[in-house]
């Protein structure tokens, strides 16, 4: 009896320490929500707005956009993968913990949406995004973005609402090899980009940015 007591007694007390361990782990993945928002406040807010609705279409909007995303590319700015000066200094302070938080910050925050404004573009940008251009080897858009612009969080980030000036820039940075062609190879998914960027022509990576600033 003694025996069978104390054998319940240890099981019992395993069990409570496991699910103790448990609790912690799950409050220490529990992306810190307010130390987001004091990082936002302090650095983030002064481009990307403090909801995530940038003023400068130089700057990307990030409401609505992917938490994982967001938290990879800052992890890619921080390790030196992605370059940009500007965001290599603001993310070099950041811990794991931080670039998460942000990532599920700006994933809540609503995306105020914007328009495409050259309507000559719409034919081009529509059958690009929906069939892609088979004859040159550029796959539909939607394929990776999704019909509605909104993404595959980890992967492949919400167009939908963004500048067209931004993503134009951007797949012209992929086009010339200046992102998503880290010597390491570790920007997998940028490298997806590049080889489809290097097929596009100016004129589709400009209806392309047009058409997916008014997707919503």
């Amino acid at each position: 009896m003694i025996r069978t007591w104390r054998f319940a007694l240890i099981a019992a007390t395993a069990i409570a320490s496991a699910a103790a361990h448990g609790q912690e782990r799950a409050a220490a993945a529990e992306p810190d929500l307010a130390k987001a928002q004091q990082i936002v406040t302090q650095i983030c807010a002064a481009c990307h707005g403090a909801g995530g609705n940038s003023a400068a279409p130089v700057n990307p909007n990030l409401a609505g956009q992917g938490a994982d995303y967001i938290t990879l590319q800052l992890a890619h700015f921080k390790a030196g993968v992605r370059v940009n000066a500007t965001m290599q200094a603001m993310s070099a302070t950041l811990s794991d913990a931080d670039m998460r938080a942000l990532g599920a910050y700006y994933a809540q925050q609503k995306p105020k949406g914007l328009a495409a404004k050259d309507p000559t573009l719409v034919k081009t940008a529509q059958q690009l995004w929906r069939g892609g251009d088979a004859a040159n080897g550029v796959p539909a858009c939607a394929a990776c973005h999704s019909p509605t612009g909104v993404g595959t969080p980890k992967n492949y980030p919400r167009l939908a609402g963004q500048y067209a000036d931004y993503t134009y820039a951007q797949l012209k940075a992929f086009k010339a090899g200046e992102r998503g062609a880290d010597a390491a190879g570790k920007d997998v998914n940028g490298r997806v980009m590049t080889a489809i960027a290097s097929k596009m022509t100016d004129e589709q990576m400009k209806a392309i940015a047009d058409y997916a600033a008014g997707l919503r």
